[in-house]
């Protein structure tokens, strides 16, 4: 069970679809019968079931003074569908909820099959709310850090950690030595306006690509910053990112909020890629000093000290690194004893 508001389709919107993508194929590669229930227009291959969409709202239902934000009412209408349809059939032996939403959680208890809910995000109010309420008998979790697994601990104690992983036959070694590279969403919490000034402190100048979610953020906050040496160059396609990371000399990564994993780490590493980062959310642990180098969280003069020190580490080192914590294939075997378990 994925996102329902954006497509689960190359290039990602973000790393929780990458994760479902990954997730689904590595599963169906080792012969699981998988169903995918995401956003339309998502990778045909992928074969995913559109979730419910939701018909015009009655003129009347839209004169409600309560009426909450367009994108609030389709995603509870589509989840909340696609749970009473799951409890309706019961044809799944196991659901394995990767969405962000409170009612996958919340409606646990109505489906005949366990519940299995990986934790993206540190606690939000509507998520933490059905996590209180919800029926341990039917739901279980996971984490993808050991981050994001102590900030939920106090209502899941015992969390079991699966991180995140990436293809590394798909995220290949490039040759590094060219200019530092920053790549993700551009959003206040990702930082990308302090990867650029770091950027600029150091002299080495930056690369930059992602998607665009927050137009006036980055119109406002980043267009400003870009010149001859600090450049967007768009949302790119998969080929031509692993291309851009693999080429650069550093990956930079500036999260201003506790980044409860950080696929591009992973993603860099396997490239080979060292990483130069702010010390926040999973980054300690995903990095170790040979292929990472960490500044306090927000400083950006730190930030450009780590940039310089992380372009000496050993790309083999950051290729390595990459291959013992960071593997698609570890992350969906350890998914699979989790299954294995629920299901015992």
């Amino acid at each position: 069970m994925a996102s329902a508001r954006y497509p689960i389709r190359e290039p990602f919107a973000g790393g929780l679809e990458a994760h479902t993508w990954q997730l689904a194929t590595g599963l169906r590669a080792r012969g699981h019968e998988v169903t995918v229930f995401g956003g339309t227009d998502s990778d045909p291959s992928l074969r995913v079931q559109a979730m419910p969409v939701l018909p015009a709202l009655s003129a009347q239902a839209r004169l409600d003074v309560s009426m909450p934000a367009d994108y609030f009412i389709a995603e509870h209408h589509a989840y909340l569908g696609l749970m009473l349809d799951l409890g309706a059939a019961g044809r799944c032996d196991l659901v394995h909820n990767n969405s962000l939403h409170y009612l996958p959680i919340a409606m646990a208890s109505t489906l005949r099959t366990p519940t299995l809910t990986t934790l993206h995000t540190p606690p939000t109010p509507w998520l933490e709310s059905a996590v209180r309420l919800r029926s341990p008998r039917h739901t279980s979790f996971a984490a993808v850090s050991a981050h994001t697994a102590r900030q939920w601990s106090s209502l899941v104690p015992g969390i079991t950690v699966v991180r995140n992983g990436v293809d590394l036959d798909q995220w290949t070694p490039g040759a590094g030595s060219g200019v530092p590279v920053w790549f993700g969403r551009f959003v206040p919490e990702k930082g990308p306006e302090l990867a650029i000034q770091a950027a600029m402190e150091a002299g080495t100048g930056l690369r930059l690509a992602g998607p665009l979610p927050d137009a006036d953020y980055f119109h406002d906050q980043i267009e400003p910053l870009l010149g001859t040496d600090i450049e967007y160059l768009g949302h790119l396609a998969h080929h031509d990112l692993v291309h851009l990371v693999g080429s650069a000399s550093v990956a930079v990564v500036s999260p201003r909020w506790e980044e409860p994993y950080g696929l591009v780490v992973a993603e860099a590493l396997a490239c080979g890629t060292p990483v130069a980062g702010f010390a926040r959310g999973a980054l300690p642990e995903i990095l170790d000093d040979s292929s990472g180098v960490l500044a306090a969280p927000d400083d950006v003069p730190g930030l450009a000290a780590a940039i310089a020190r992380a372009a000496t580490l050993d790309r083999a080192a950051a290729r390595g690194r990459a291959e013992s914590v960071c593997s698609v294939d570890r992350m969906v075997d350890e998914y699979v004893c989790l299954y294995r378990e629920l299901l015992s």
